[in-house]
């Protein structure tokens, strides 16, 4: 019952990722402004992959693990899922940083997803309290 809160954080950033991804398609962002800037940044790629393309994947990964966990709770899975969001938050404090003071550009789908992967931590550590 717990593990709600996660999936739907999980879920909303997997759909804000996919819109990110398809931005080119569907026009979604202005073009020369907010998200446009930052996705065409030397930053909105990793590695020559586009960083979307990497949240579709985990996002789409996390939901699964999560409902899994949901059905069939377990200690592997939950560690996986704590280390994913510990992981993620601090992935996701680093592209914060890039908004505010490199990029100085916010693309509102990428705050979206960062500030619900710290909101994730917050509950992760109230989870560990209680």
């Amino acid at each position: 019952m717990k593990y709600k809160i996660f999936l739907l954080i999980f879920l909303v950033s997997l759909i804000s990722s996919v819109i990110l991804f398809s931005n080119s398609l569907i026009g979604i962002c202005d073009p020369g402004k907010g998200c446009d800037v930052v996705n065409s940044s030397s930053y909105g790629s990793t590695l020559g992959i586009k960083n979307s393309l990497y949240g579709i994947f985990i996002f789409s990964f996390m939901i699964l693990l999560t409902a899994f966990h949901m059905n069939k709770p377990n200690k592997h899975t939950r560690r996986i899922i704590h280390a994913a969001v510990i992981f993620g938050s601090v992935i996701a404090l680093y592209f914060l940083y890039l908004q505010f003071f490199v990029i100085r550009v916010f693309c509102s789908f990428c705050l979206i997803i960062d500030f619900g992967l710290l909101i994730a931590l917050i509950f992760l550590f109230y989870l560990w309290r209680h």
